[in-house]
């Protein structure tokens, strides 16, 4: 992705959110097309070796303006989904059964209710996260709520797989990154899953 050099070296978050986010919503339909079609052959290499159980699940994210809907195809795959809910000032992620009734979280994004109990790291077998963009050595930005660097700072957290799903056209050499960013794992875009640089 090309991008002016004064953007590409601003350390200015908020305007890079804003470019992004332009940019996301112009490749949405085609990453949604690739994801439709092609997510369970992106994901196997992640979860070939995984034991597929009831109590095992794949954390995805409900789609938010520009972002992919992930749910259909991986109902598909047969593995049990997890929902992120922010709920007294932390993130965790909740069974997503299908037909379950979904409710605002403390961000007003919808998650399953919280009589429904909180997993643990063990029980994800992966995690798929949302984006703005993504560094090729796998640093991620997102919408400033720094949730996800606060789960990924616990070592049990940081322990499960977590990969961001992001168009190509949001994939750049560097972002400007914080001492607490916590490269991801990967990224999916619409040719594949790809790994970080190192």
């Amino acid at each position: 992705m090309t991008i002016s050099p004064g953007l590409a070296a601003s350390r200015d978050k908020a305007a890079l959110r804003r470019h992004y986010r332009r940019v996301r919503r112009q490749h949405a339909a085609g990453l949604q097309q690739q994801l439709d079609h092609h997510l369970s052959d992106f994901l196997e290499p992640l979860l070939r070796d995984q034991r597929r159980s009831s109590d095992r699940h794949v954390g995805v994210f409900w789609p938010l303006n520009g972002e992919p809907n992930l749910g259909p195809a991986l109902r598909r795959l047969g593995w049990p989904l997890a929902l992120p809910a922010v709920a007294a000032g932390r993130l965790l992620y909740r069974p997503w059964p299908i037909g379950t009734v979904l409710q605002p979280d403390d961000c007003d994004i919808p998650a399953p209710a919280a009589e429904l109990p909180a997993l643990a790291p063990v029980q994800l077998v992966l995690l798929l996260v949302p984006a703005l963009a993504v560094d090729r050595g796998g640093v991620r930005l997102g919408y400033g709520g720094g949730w996800y660097d606060r789960l990924r700072a616990d070592p049990a957290w940081r322990a499960v797989p977590a990969v961001v799903i992001v168009p190509e056209a949001c994939v750049v050499d560097t972002l400007p990154g914080d001492p607490w960013d916590i490269p991801f794992d990967g990224w999916i875009d619409e040719g594949g899953l790809r790994r970080p640089q190192t």
